[in-house]
């Protein structure tokens, strides 16, 4: 088993195809036995980019609305969701300053850390990520780290 946390940009390839969808779909299924870590706000993220993909003619109305049910069930059923608590806050602002990092950008590899730290004894945690600057930030921090667009 091996653990791996999701930031948006790459949990979205789970529910809309795209350059290295196979390959995160590969981690997520159940029967590859991972845990999967995502920070709270990624449901908000990958609602928010499946519907402007839609808006903008890139996935059908349909099409949205079947992967928005079946993210909408495995957010709440199949990953470990990290909560944004105060100290995250206060961990992503430093993040924030230290890497110059959009703001849920550093939010994201706050809570990262969180699990990673968690999880120490444990297998190591990866984090799973198509945004090369939170990618560098995070390796910067310790994090081994994987982009789904070298999975083609």
């Amino acid at each position: 088993m091996a653990a791996y946390f999701f930031d948006s940009s790459a949990l979205v390839k789970r529910y809309a195809k795209e350059t290295g969808t196979a390959w995160v779909f590969s981690l997520v299924r159940p029967s590859a036995d991972n845990r999967l870590y995502l920070a709270r706000i990624t449901g908000v993220e990958v609602v928010s980019a499946l519907t402007r993909r839609e808006r903008a003619g890139l996935l059908t109305s349909s099409s949205v609305a079947k992967a928005l049910t079946r993210f909408q069930r495995e957010f709440a059923n199949r990953y470990v969701v990290i909560e944004v608590s105060p100290n995250l806050v206060a961990a992503a602002m430093k993040l924030a300053r230290t890497h110059a990092l959009r703001s849920y950008d550093a939010v994201q590899l706050a809570a990262a850390l969180e699990a990673h730290r968690a999880r120490m004894a444990a297998v190591t945690l990866v984090l799973i990520s198509a945004d090369n600057a939170l990618n560098s930030a995070a390796i910067a921090e310790g994090l081994a780290v994987d982009n789904p667009n070298h999975h083609p």
